[in-house]
């Protein structure tokens, strides 16, 4: 007859995996306090104005301050993943901002121009009969959305390669992976909502969980394209 084993006893999680929680946590907090600031203007004619829908060009021209700061939460996020519970995301953050920016800022720019341009657009052809052009202008406004932010975690990920590089192989990802596109896009509608709808709590809750799913299918992509490689 065999011994009887004694009963494991449940030591329950360990010193890791609290110190994994709270970098999560503490890189969402500073994370979206750091969006906020970092898109001060557009978050404050968000609080103040009562119908920001009524002037997008407005609020479409003042995010062009959002590209950077992509730029520097997706560092942090990328700290994240290298450092777990050691993170320090501020300086990750202001790091990311102040490496990437000669190359974000252009891509959020060229991406704000050419979605004025489309909206403009749209709103003289719906009622001609072009009108059949809207959702052509739709289709060209998200690839433009997706191939910014998908762009802006390229340049994150690989910051030796050439911003030609990365815009070709962003548009060959937006396009493949068209469900991943289609993911951001959602997740993207979701933090505008939020913003427009309650500018102080939604930037205060939303962007930054959000954007660190973005984050992961974006760096998900690269690699897998570069195992392919």
């Amino acid at each position: 007859m065999s011994a009887l084993r004694a009963p494991r006893r449940w030591t329950g999680p360990g010193f890791e995996t609290f110190g994994s929680i709270f970098g999560f946590i503490y890189t969402f907090l500073a994370g979206n306090v750091l969006l906020a600031v970092a898109n001060a203007p557009l978050v404050l004619c968000l609080a103040l104005v009562a119908d920001p829908a009524a002037a997008w060009p407005f609020f479409l021209a003042l995010s062009v301050t959002i590209a950077p700061s992509l730029a520097g939460i997706f560092t942090a996020f990328k700290a994240l993943n290298d450092d777990g519970g050691a993170v320090m995301p501020v300086a990750a953050f202001l790091r990311g901002y102040k490496r990437s920016f000669t190359r974000s800022a252009p891509l959020g720019l060229g991406a704000v121009a050419l979605l004025l341009f489309l909206g403009v657009d749209l709103a003289i052809i719906q009622s001609m009969p072009a009108a059949v052009l809207v959702p052509l202008i739709v289709v060209v406004a998200a690839v433009t959305v997706s191939l910014a932010v998908t762009a802006i975690a390229g340049v994150v990920l690989l910051p030796e390669a050439k911003l030609k590089s990365i815009l070709k192989a962003s548009l060959f990802l937006v396009i493949q992976r068209w469900y991943l596109s289609l993911a951001m896009l959602v997740l993207l509608g979701i933090i505008v909502s939020a913003a427009v709808l309650q500018p102080v709590l939604g930037i205060a809750l939303a962007p930054a969980p959000l954007l660190f799913v973005i984050w992961s299918n974006a760096s998900y992509a690269f690699h897998a394209v570069l195992r392919a490689a």
